[in-house]
């Protein structure tokens, strides 16, 4: 059996955390595929034994295929051992890095009907070279706003990979579920 991962990304940083996720399970004797939930076909859920979700934060808010494929799924989610990332920016800051204290992730989970075993928050990159002009300022602005960084010819990994490979340990871990 495998584990599910899928990502919903803007920028990549997501997809990049999905990858490692993938790698650091391998290590550990369990085997993933990584797959994007904004392009996923139809899924053979019968192939896996968890499912891990990872979404990213773009202006406060997930991409709308996060809710989308949650309602979807919903009970296959539920049924299945469970994990959900989320990524952002505001991560960076200690106080704001965990399931509780991030406001993204905490709004997320207390209003999604799915209920996964095991939560994580990863801060994220900044790429401003990648961005388009708007997203650029934004982006800049915000990060203007709140403390960070604001040269935009540079690209910052914010990631705790440590933290990614503490979280893929939980995952490895996570058993079924027996019915209720």
């Amino acid at each position: 059996m495998k584990t599910l991962i899928l990502f919903s990304t803007r920028d990549g940083q997501t997809r990049e955390i999905a990858s490692y996720l993938a790698s650091e399970l391998k290590e550990l004797g369990v085997y993933a595929d990584v797959v994007n939930l904004n392009r996923t076909p139809e899924i053979e859920w019968a192939k896996y034994d968890r499912v891990v979700i990872g979404a990213s934060i773009r202006y406060g808010h997930f991409h709308p295929a996060l809710e989308s494929f949650v309602k979807k799924h919903l009970q296959t989610l539920n049924t299945l051992p469970s994990a959900f990332y989320s990524v952002n920016l505001v991560a960076r800051k200690p106080e704001k890095s965990s399931p509780q204290t991030n406001s993204y992730t905490r709004k997320f989970l207390l209003s999604s009907p799915w209920k996964p075993d095991h939560c994580a928050v990863f801060a994220g990159a900044l790429r401003y070279p990648r961005y388009r002009w708007y997203d650029r300022f934004m982006i800049r602005l915000i990060m203007k706003m709140t403390g960070g960084e604001t040269n935009t010819s540079q690209e910052v990994v914010y990631t705790d990979w440590q933290q990614v490979a503490h979280f893929a340990r939980e995952i490895a871990q996570l058993k079924s579920k027996t019915p209720v």
